[in-house]
C-alpha cells in the first residue's frame, strides 16, 4: 500500500528544529543550502538503456556489463530524453546531462571517426530548451575496432588512427556543446585498453597511449567552452592483469601535461581504496578532478550510488577543502535490474544529500579541535554531526525546490511506469 504523502507543515516544523540544533554546532543551515544550489550534478544517460547506445553494433566489452531485463528499457533518443526529463523532476537543483557518443542520432549512419556536432542535434536543442549543460565521452568499446581490447594503445596504427580521430572529434563536438550552451563540457577519455593475462611488454602500450593522447589533445580549445578529462582504471573483465591507463599513468601524465582534469571513479579502484582520500593528493598538482560517484560491490560493479560512508567521504573532502570550484561531480551507475527512472532517482539523491550531510557539518569546531591537538573532541563531533537531523533539512530543500521529499517520489515513478514504461514492448 503507497504512503500518504508527507505533512508539509510537519517537514516545516522539522526544518525550524533542525536550524535550532546545526545552529547550536555553529552551522548555519541557509548558508549550507545556498552552497548547495550552486552545484550541479551531470547524470549520467547510460542508466536509462543499459549503455546501449543507438548503433546496434553489437554487445558490450571493455569490462562493462549490465545485469537484468527490467521492462520499460528506453529504445531510443526520444524515450530515453523523457525518462531523464521525468528523474530531472524529481531531484532538487539544476543538473546536467553527461552523454556518450553512441547516442548519437545522425540523419544517416556514419563512422565514430567522422561524427559531427549535427549527429546531436536533437540532444542540443533539448539541453537547451531546459537549460541544462552537457558533458560528453567518446565511446571506445563496442565496437569491432576494439575487438580485442584495445583501442589508442592498439600496436595497429590504423585501428590507434581510427580511435585518435573518433576521441578528436568529440573535443570538437564537446567545445561545441559548451559554445551552444554556455557552459563548459568536460570531454572524458576513458579506454579499456589491457590485457586478461600477464603482458610481456607494459612500457610499449603506455608509450603508444601517451603519444596517443598527445596528438588527441593537440588542438586547442577554449577552457571557458571545454575542458579535458583522462579516466583511470585498475581492472576489468578482459584486463584483469594489467590496464594500460592506470591511476598512476593518467595522474603522471594530467601533471605533465597541465590544462586537464583528472576522473577519480569510485569503482575503479581496489575496494578498500578511499578515492576521497585521493583528492587532496591530486589536486595539490592537477588542474580540476572530475569525479564518476558510482558504488563497486566486490568489483567495479557499477550499483546504484547510496549514501553510504564511501559517498559521504566523498563529498566530505570536497566541502572541507573548499574544492568544490575545482571539482565536477558525475555520476556512473547501470542497473537493469530494477525501474531505471527509480535507479537515476535513488542515486542522485543519494550524492545530494551526501553533500548536503558535507556541508552541514560543524566544520569550524571540527578545524578547531584539531588545531588545538584535542583529537577525541574533534572525533567526538564527526559521530555527533552523524545522527543530526540532516532529513528534515533534505526534505524542507526539497519543498522549496518543488521536488517531491521523502519517499512521496516513488508514486511518481508509479504513476509513469503505469502510464509510460509498462507501454514500451
Amino acid at each position: 500500500m503507497p504512503a500518504s504523502p508527507t505533512s508539509h507543515a510537519q517537514i516545516e516544523a522539522a526544518f525550524t528544529l533542525a536550524v535550532e540544533r546545526y545552529a547550536a554546532l555553529g552551522v548555519d543551515v541557509e548558508a549550507a543550502l545556498a552552497t548547495l544550489a550552486t552545484v550541479s550534478l551531470s547524470l549520467h544517460c547510460w542508466q536509462g538503456d543499459d549503455v546501449r547506445g543507438f548503433e546496434q553494433s553489437g554487445d558490450l566489452d571493455g569490462g562493462i556489463a549490465a545485469t537484468g531485463n527490467h521492462p520499460g528499457r528506453a529504445r531510443n533518443g526520444d524515450e530515453l530524453r523523457q525518462d531523464l526529463d521525468q528523474a530531472y523532476r524529481l531531484l532538487p537543483g539544476r543538473h546536467r546531462l553527461n552523454l556518450h557518443a553512441i547516442y548519437a542520432e545522425p540523419t544517416s549512419p556514419r563512422p565514430r571517426n567522422e561524427l559531427q556536432a549535427e549527429d546531436f542535434a536533437r540532444w542540443l536543442d533539448w539541453a537547451a530548451a531546459t537549460d541544462r549543460g552537457i558533458d560528453f565521452n567518446p565511446t571506445c568499446f563496442a565496437h569491432p575496432q576494439a575487438a580485442d581490447g584495445l583501442t589508442l594503445s592498439h600496436p595497429d596504427s590504423g585501428i590507434r588512427r581510427f580511435w585518435i580521430e573518433h576521441c578528436q572529434a568529440c573535443r570538437r563536438i564537446g567545445a561545441h556543446f559548451g559554445r551552444r550552451l554556455g557552459s563548459a563540457t568536460v570531454t572524458n577519455i576513458w579506454v579499456p585498453d589491457g590485457m586478461k593475462d600477464l603482458p610481456a611488454d607494459r612500457f610499449g602500450p603506455r608509450r603508444r597511449l601517451r603519444s596517443a593522447l598527445d596528438e588527441v589533445l593537440a588542438e586547442p580549445l577554449p577552457s571557458e567552452v571545454h575542458i579535458d578529462s583522462c579516466e583511470a582504471k585498475l581492472f576489468g573483465i578482459g584486463s584483469e592483469s594489467y590496464v594500460v591507463g592506470s591511476h598512476e599513468f593518467y595522474l603522471a601524465y594530467a601533471v605533465q601535461r597541465g590544462g586537464i582534469y583528472l576522473c577519480l571513479d569510485a569503482g575503479h579502484f581496489h575496494p578498500t581504496e578511499q578515492v576521497a582520500d585521493k583528492i587532496s593528493a591530486c589536486l595539490l598538482d592537477v588542474d580540476g578532478v572530475l569525479l564518476h560517484v558510482s558504488r563497486g560491490v566486490r568489483w567495479d560493479s557499477d550499483h546504484v550510488v547510496l549514501l553510504d560512508d564511501d559517498t559521504r567521504a566523498i563529498m566530505q573532502e570536497l566541502v572541507r577543502g573548499d574544492v568544490l570550484s575545482r571539482v565536477r561531480i558525475g555520476l556512473d551507475f547501470f542497473d537493469a535490474s530494477i525501474n531505471r527512472v527509480a535507479a537515476w532517482t535513488i542515486g542522485a539523491r543519494a550524492a545530494l544529500k551526501a553533500l548536503l550531510a558535507a556541508l552541514l557539518e560543524p566544520l569550524d569546531a571540527l578545524r578547531a579541535s584539531e588545531q588545538a591537538g584535542d583529537y577525541a573532541r574533534r572525533l567526538a563531533l564527526m559521530e555527533e554531526a552523524k545522527t543530526l537531523p540532516l532529513g528534515a533539512v533534505w526534505d524542507a530543500w526539497c519543498l522549496r525546490q518543488d521536488v517531491p521529499p521523502a519517499s512521496d517520489w516513488l508514486a511518481e515513478v508509479d504513476h509513469y511506469t503505469a502510464t509510460v514504461l509498462s507501454r514500451r514492448s
